[in-house]
């Protein structure tokens, strides 16, 4: 009896974690975006960004090279390699639209910490 309520306890704890909300984030964009008033707030939001471009585009990198190791070596793959192709171009694209947002993103913070030091 004990081992079925252990096992019983052990699955709803598995459930429960797995529910988990995992912050994407390690500090929250909105009130640092909402309460940066100085230049040094501006352009510590423009490095975040500038970090979080760079992370984008070396996974649209990874993608890339994934990319063309399906096209070379599709005879590994089998009837997968068309399948796989599209998902590692489709997520090349994404990461590569994701890298030039956050660039964008960076490069409008720098201009509003320079608009604060003038």
């Amino acid at each position: 009896m004990t081992s079925r309520i252990f096992l019983i306890l052990l699955a709803t704890v598995g459930l429960l974690a797995s529910c988990a909300h995992i912050e994407p984030h390690p500090m929250d964009m909105t009130s640092a975006i909402r309460n940066a008033k100085s230049g040094a707030d501006h352009y510590a939001l423009a490095r975040h960004y500038e970090d979080a471009a760079k992370s984008m585009q070396a996974k649209a990198d990874q993608q890339k090279k994934m990319l063309t190791e399906y096209q070379d070596h599709g005879y590994y793959y089998g009837r997968q390699t068309e399948d796989l192709i599209e998902h590692s171009q489709a997520l090349a694209r994404v990461y590569e639209e994701a890298a030039n947002a956050n660039m964008n993103l960076a490069h409008y913070h720098r201009r509003l910490a320079d608009d604060v030091k003038q």
